[in-house]
């Protein structure tokens, strides 16, 4: 097969066929792998905390951690505009090549990376580093390959072939959850979480092998070498981009009302369903990974019906349909999800609520970034212990001076204490003490520790995060399509991209650190959902507004 075979130009009436397929694998495959890379430090957060946020609190490790998960979202429009910018001048082909090798030798060098025990506070600095090259090439990679699967499809086929790119998102997190559970059957939980936890990492350098061999099989897209040569290049696509009202119009109308919501669903369905199980339901790892693999693998042949059903009646309605059944039923199936993923939980939950009774002026934000803050006032004392348990608290002011008290249920009150007095040495001992009066009392109120895997129900657990993949594979299976066909070919991989990887490196990127830190302030284990809600009802309101319907669009016009 020749290269000229397969960056033919596209005739209308053009069927899918053996070169389209290598076309739609080798991005495919590339982008799962990319995907893989960007999920594997999402999916262990928990060891990261321990490896590498270890010089400060475990609440400020953890939000650490997210924080750092959260840098390489952060940088992925920066990404996509200096890549977007790369691929409208240089190509999509080449520019995608770059973006992979970045991302998987970032990858790979974070499997090597000595932990903070070992070199101090290099260890997370070189952590934030990768992931940031990370971010950067992750934002120019899903433009360059939407744009070139988009650039090869037959008119009236667009969301259907571009619906196999959206698959590899929700593959490389199932790939990453698959290899680390491997990983972790083969050596073991305690050896996993001290070295074990670098193999999925070092694998990647293998898969990107593989995917720098497929890719480079493919030449430039139809679309852009007919552009070259009718000599209708964009000499400044940022400019022309984001420098002229008509265009960054669209690329706001973009963001607002399609990826805003879409990447919030996403990330819900995905990363924060994890989080949700593994962080605050106390499920066991490894269980929540085997349960979350088989929904989303259920879940993933809808991308292909979702992008499909989209050229027949387009992709507008799909998108903004599913952002607002996702955000009318979060609510009842996160609920839902706690009484089938840890009932002895939700049991003592309706029965022995837990109440905090404290001055709010003795109630701090338990953030330390430098690791030194002590939290010893008594309401620290009591919502850090709280929170960390992952019990669900209401917050109810007392007057001025009292000390704090965790009320269980009517009859049960635990005084808390003010360390703000005591000597340091003396204040850890009585907090210890104290720590363990109040989980026996928690424990005989029937707060479990941690969830029984046993009592899970597995199938109604699957069913939900089933549900949740379902909506994300509505609003995602046709986005790629729907950004492409807004934008001209001269500048259409900077165009789509920006918009794309602000909604999903941005609003998405950031939900699980934001709606951690919801649930913390609040004590309400639902309440970070409210974020995703929000985000979700506005891109309906102005996606039904601004957005016009693209799928008949000539991309080549």
């Amino acid at each position: 097969m020749t290269d000229s075979a397969i960056g033919a130009p596209v005739e209308p009436d053009h069927t899918i066929d053996k070169k389209d397929r290598l076309v739609i694998l080798a991005s495919s495959v590339g982008t799962v792998i990319e995907w893989y890379d960007f999920y594997l430090y999402g999916s262990l957060a928990a060891i990261i905390t321990a490896q590498f946020f270890s010089g400060v609190n475990e609440t400020t490790g953890y939000i650490f951690a997210l924080m750092a998960f959260a840098a390489g979202f952060a940088v992925r429009p920066f990404g996509a505009v200096f890549f977007g910018r790369l691929g409208d001048l240089w190509g999509r082909k080449n520019t995608f090549l770059v973006t992979m090798m970045l991302m998987g030798l970032s990858t790979f060098i974070v499997g090597l990376l000595p932990s903070y025990a070992a070199i101090g506070i290099a260890a997370p600095i070189i952590l934030v580093a990768m992931r940031l090259i990370q971010g950067l090439a992750l934002g120019g990679e899903y433009g360059g390959a939407a744009t070139y699967v988009a650039e090869h499809a037959p008119r009236g086929k667009r969301g259907y072939y571009t619906s196999f790119i959206q698959i590899t998102a929700t593959a490389g997190l199932v790939l990453s959850l698959l290899v680390i559970l491997g990983v972790r059957l083969a050596v073991g939980e305690e050896a996993f979480t001290e070295w074990g936890w670098r193999i999925p990492f070092l694998v990647s350098i293998l898969l990107l092998g593989v995917s720098l061999w497929i890719r480079l099989k493919l030449a430039e897209s139809p679309s852009f070498k007919l552009m070259k040569a009718e000599g209708k290049g964009s000499p400044t696509p940022l400019k022309d981009s984001f420098g002229k009202w008509p265009n960054l119009k669209l690329v706001i109308i973009a963001l607002v009302g399609l990826t805003a919501g879409q990447a919030v669903i996403w990330y819900t369905g995905q990363f924060y369903a994890l989080f949700f199980l593994e962080r605050v339901m106390k499920v066991d790892a490894t269980l929540v990974y085997i349960l979350l693999a088989i929904a989303l693998l259920l879940a993933s042949p809808f991308f292909v019906f979702w992008g499909w059903l989209s050229d027949k009646v387009g992709r507008k309605p799909i998108i903004l349909a599913g952002c607002l059944i996702a955000a009318i039923t979060y609510f009842p199936l996160f609920n839902l999800l706690t009484q089938a993923a840890n009932p002895a939980l939700a049991q003592a939950t309706a029965s022995q609520p837990v109440t905090i009774y404290a001055d709010p002026a003795d109630c701090n934000v338990q953030f330390d970034p430098v690791g030194k803050t002590v939290f010893n006032q008594s309401c620290d004392v009591a919502k850090s212990y709280v929170a960390k348990a992952g019990i669900n608290y209401t917050n109810v002011a007392a007057p001025a001076g009292t000390v704090a008290e965790v009320r269980i249920g009517d009859s049960v009150v635990i005084p808390s204490f003010r360390g703000d007095v005591l000597p340091a040495a003396e204040f850890a001992a009585q907090r210890k003490t104290w720590e363990t009066d109040l989980g026996a009392a928690l424990a005989t109120a029937g707060y479990p520790a941690k969830a029984d895997s046993d009592q899970v129900n597995k199938p109604m657990v699957v069913l939900i995060l089933f549900i949740l993949g379902f909506y994300v594979t509505m609003v995602y299976g046709p986005i790629a399509a729907a950004l492409v066909e807004m934008f001209p070919t001269n500048i259409r991989y900077t165009s789509m991209s920006l918009p794309y990887h602000i909604g999903n490196g941005w609003f998405g990127g950031f939900l699980p650190t934001t709606a951690f830190a919801m649930v913390a302030a609040t004590g309400n284990i639902f309440y970070g959902l409210w974020y995703p809600i929000i985000v979700a009802l506005a891109t309906v309101v102005l996606g039904f507004l601004l957005v016009k319907e693209g799928k008949d669009v000539d991309l080549n016009a």
